[in-house]
């Protein structure tokens, strides 16, 4: 596994002990083999047309506390589609998704909201901030909804923007920004209430190439220093380097799992050793 030296400045820089505690956590998770997302034999099925679409047709996936995983493949692959079925946005038409050993289609409506809102954190490709609000009213508001004093969750929300490189933009709203900007704005919000899981969708797909690698180790930094799982569903080979491991899909299927040593990764291509 490669670490990358973000860009921006690490919580872990400021505080080295708490950054090695956190790492600490980390490997003691993946020691314990545990699996903090499992997906089995999961099937979706969309009617488009009169005509059935299998976008995932038997996939089987797991994921340990911890680790940062990139699922890759062409569109149409599936891969949003599983995305989807491990956030809790969509549910299969066979199989069964677990956080943490919890079948998620098994919870109310209010259950699944609950989870959606304390243990997953999301990032989309196109930001999905609120145009009207600034910064801070962007990353606060998933922690209004989770009943947080609203000053206890303002210095927060200053806080975690800091973190991300933006402590001079706090009262900016998107329009005030760059693309990379806001996709910082995403990732602090997608951190505000202290998540196992951060979901990524395309999280680079609206970036160039230098700021979407600012966005990737900003990602594998918060993986390093919090402990927080990473999946990202992506086109992008540049996340190859700081993955774990990577599940390429094609066709509704999970075709391998590899892992990034396994990767010969150079300029212009990647192979499998």
């Amino acid at each position: 596994m490669t670490d990358q030296e973000p860009e921006t400045e690490a919580a872990g820089a400021e505080h080295p002990e708490s950054a090695k505690a956190a790492k600490a956590a980390k490997a003691a998770k993946h020691a314990e083999g545990t699996y903090i997302v499992r997906a089995t034999e999961v099937r979706k099925v969309f009617a488009m047309g009169g005509e059935e679409v299998h976008a995932l047709k038997g996939v089987d996936f797991k994921v340990k506390h911890g680790e940062y995983i990139a699922l890759m493949g062409p569109s149409g692959s599936g891969k949003s589609t599983l995305f989807n079925m491990i956030g809790g946005l969509d549910k299969p038409n066979a199989g069964k998704v677990f956080i943490d050993e919890v079948d998620i289609a098994a919870l109310s409506a209010y259950e699944l909201a609950w989870l959606r809102c304390h243990k997953i954190g999301y990032i989309f490709q196109t930001f999905n901030l609120i145009p009207v609000a600034t910064a801070l009213d962007n990353v606060m508001l998933p922690m209004l909804f989770a009943d947080v004093p609203a000053s206890e969750a303002q210095d927060k929300a200053v806080e975690l923007l800091t973190k991300v490189g933006l402590g001079e933009r706090v009262l900016h709203k998107p329009v005030q920004m760059s693309g990379g900007q806001q996709q910082r704005v995403a990732v602090a919000r997608a951190l505000a209430n202290d998540p196992a899981i951060v979901l990524a969708d395309e999280p680079t797909g609206n970036l160039d190439s230098e700021t979407g690698r600012q966005i990737i180790d900003l990602l594998r930094e918060i993986n390093d220093t919090e402990g927080v799982t990473v999946i990202s569903a992506t086109h992008d080979y540049k996340m190859l380097s700081v993955s774990d491991r990577i599940a390429w899909l094609t066709d509704g299927r999970i075709e391998r799992f590899v892992r990034r040593e396994e990767l010969d990764i150079q300029e212009g291509h990647t192979d499998v050793r």
